[in-house]
């Protein structure tokens, strides 16, 4: 991410429909270090290969963390890459989850989660006023917000 401020204000602009993922962790049992260091330590190695693979389908991803979760928020092209991705057992999420399994199963020392969205054309909108270019506007392009595109009515497609 390029960390210099964008002034004004600007929108995000993506072709096409597009899945947005939210993947985390929590560690739930601080003092057990050898059950989360893995699951923890997989998820930028697994970014990195896919910066390395753009025809994999990841547009973009951002790591927050707060307490004891660490939420990724990706932005992929189609489903059918992230599922592929997620599937294959020659990249690396496949041996990660089959390990985390191994590892930690159902103990309750660690927490994984996911959601996925699948966003169609127009169905979305964002603002960013005096940031540097991030979220989707970084997984797509950002825009000045123009004139017909001043409120989040008018940059977003109604069902």
């Amino acid at each position: 991410m390029d960390h210099r401020i964008q002034t004004g204000r600007y929108t995000a602009q993506i072709d096409g429909d597009f899945v947005v993922f939210l993947i985390g962790i929590r560690i739930n049992k601080l003092w057990k270090i050898h059950k989360w260091i893995g699951p923890f330590l997989a998820m930028p190695r697994m970014l990195r290969e896919l910066k390395l693979h753009p025809d994999k389908g990841l547009l973009g991803a951002r790591i927050s963390m707060g307490g004891r979760t660490v939420t990724v928020v990706q932005y992929w092209r189609s489903f059918d890459q992230l599922e592929a991705f997620a599937k294959n057992p020659n990249d690396p999420h496949l041996p990660a989850w089959k390990a985390f399994n191994r590892r930690v199963g159902a103990s309750g020392d660690v927490g994984v989660y996911h959601e996925t969205y699948l966003i169609g054309v127009g169905r979305h909108e964002s603002i960013y006023s005096n940031m540097p270019v991030m979220g989707l506007a970084e997984a797509g392009s950002s825009v000045v917000v123009g004139k017909h595109s001043d409120t989040a009515r008018a940059r977003i497609t109604p069902e």
